[in-house]
């Protein structure tokens, strides 16, 4: 038995090498999240009535679209940087993708999916998005085993005191100085949300459709926006502006202004009839 309360090194990124291949814990948690929101999505769906196929299908266009334009928001934004080194644009292995990149590109796949398909939209996304952001929750850890989204420096001793396990406060050790775990506390407030949907979705009359889609956005908006406060690698418009900030306070305002003015509309159906 591992006695985890022992001084522990550093986890080490790669998992294991398939020859010269080096596979990384990131990409194992990432992908074991996209698995497990899959799971959970065709469950859902069976129970809305849709077909598990547009499922399997939408995953095969949104995942590679949501990792291209994860890292087309990145380069964007550190453009700086790659105006001088553009052989490295495409260097995704390296690192530098963006969440909310992501999500965009995840959004704007299911429009064209669900018009070419003739569902709804807003069907989809309710089904989808409390899956989304357990996955979420999860992939913040595939940064805890990269040593990345953390925060300012702090002491051992202020980490202890948030009675946090050792494996986690040794990890946070980052170039001789222990750094705040901004990605903790991102992921429990998504798997909070993440709770907070599956448990109340499919109460009556709570939800009408759309909205359990608009609830999670404004939730992830809420926690993103002083989680990112915090951190000290957040992408920049000058020197002032952190670029997540800003998208999270227009997500947030327009999911609110959304579902005020779709709440208007008497004959909006919802979420589960009864």
């Amino acid at each position: 038995m591992i006695n985890l309360s022992l001084p522990l090194l550093a986890f080490n990124p790669i998992a294991f090498n398939l020859g010269p291949i080096q596979v990384h814990w990131y990409g194992i948690i990432i992908a074991t999240g996209v698995v497990l929101a899959l799971i959970l999505s065709v469950r859902e769906g069976r129970r809305r009535g849709i077909n598990e196929d547009y499922f399997y299908d939408y995953l095969l266009w949104a995942l590679p679209i949501a990792v291209i334009c994860a890292r087309f928001y990145y380069v964007i934004f550190q453009w700086g940087y790659y105006s001088h080194h553009p052989a490295e644009i495409i260097a995704i292995w390296d690192g530098g993708i963006a969440i909310y990149g992501a999500i965009l590109g995840g959004i704007l796949t299911l429009y064209f999916f669900c018009r070419v398909r003739q569902i709804s939209m807003w069907t989809m996304m309710d089904v989808i998005s409390p899956t989304l952001i357990m996955a979420q929750g999860i992939g913040r850890w595939g940064n805890f085993m990269n040593q990345e989204a953390f925060g300012a420096i702090t002491s051992r001793a202020a980490l202890i005191s948030q009675h946090l396990p050792m494996w986690i406060i040794n990890q946070m050790d980052i170039g001789n100085h222990y750094r705040i775990p901004t990605f903790l506390y991102e992921s429990l407030w998504d798997l909070v949300g993440f709770a907070l949907l599956m448990l109340l979705r499919h109460r009556h009359h709570l939800f009408k459709r759309g909205e359990v889609f608009l609830t999670y956005v404004m939730w992830y908006s809420v926690g993103r926006f002083f989680i990112e406060g915090m951190r000290t690698d957040s992408l920049m418009i000058g020197n002032t502006l952190r670029v997540s900030q800003i998208l999270s306070l227009i997500f947030f305002v327009g999911a609110l202004i959304t579902l005020i003015v779709r709440r208007q509309r008497t004959n909006l159906p919802w979420y589960v009839n009864q």
